[in-house]
């Protein structure tokens, strides 16, 4: 993959990272719940799910998402629904202080799931894939090298930004030391999740 074609999609990776979305919102999600060292597992997860995106892309299963009503509105309304659920689970979660989490009091593998799954279970991510990975490709040349480069930036981007998500949530612990403050945190975050999946609700496909 050329220089000149590698800059411009570096470059559109980071303000698609960067956009206020599902994944920003777990994020600082994390991060204000576990701290940094802790909610630092979302943002592996995050990366992980962005992958799959490129993975289902690749494979052309995402021109199955892109053309098939069926398939992309079952993955979209699947999408809907855990946003929602986590919103609600926010919006119930304990009104404690929030302090920050022992190192074994959430498992790792459970915050790792849910930023893939947060990334992963989005049609939306396909098709924007669909729409714009392939300016950046040169048929001409070896597909595989270009895939594996995309991927390697997208990714690391992703982890950098939402890392830098989760460090900046993390320096409201010691800001948020009251149960009506957590509970008031709890909710914004609950809402921005529902918000997140009503987004995702009214997209639709471009025919």
């Amino acid at each position: 993959m050329s220089f000149d074609a590698w800059w411009p999609f570096f470059v559109a990776t980071v303000l698609i990272s960067l956009s206020p979305g599902p994944g920003a919102i777990a994020a600082m999600g994390a991060g204000l719940n576990h701290g940094f060292a802790k909610g630092q597992r979302i943002a592996l997860g995050l990366m992980l799910g962005v992958w799959t995106q490129l993975l289902v892309v690749g494979v052309g299963l995402g021109a199955l998402l892109a053309t098939s009503s069926l398939a992309f509105n079952a993955v979209k309304w699947l999408g809907v629904a855990y946003l929602v659920w986590l919103g609600i689970q926010q919006w119930r979660a304990p009104a404690k202080p929030l302090v920050e989490a022992a190192p074994g009091a959430t498992p790792s593998g459970s915050l790792i799931l849910r930023g893939w799954s947060v990334n992963a279970i989005n049609p939306k991510g396909t098709v924007f894939l669909l729409a714009v990975m392939p300016q950046f490709l040169d048929t001409n040349a070896p597909l595989l090298a270009q895939y594996l480069t995309i991927g390697a930036t997208f990714g690391v981007v992703e982890f950098a930004v939402m890392t830098g998500y989760v460090a900046l949530a993390s320096k409201l612990l010691s800001l948020l030391r009251s149960p009506r403050q957590m509970q008031w945190m709890n909710r914004i975050f609950g809402s921005l999740f529902i918000l997140a999946g009503v987004a995702l609700a009214r997209f639709h496909r471009h025919t």
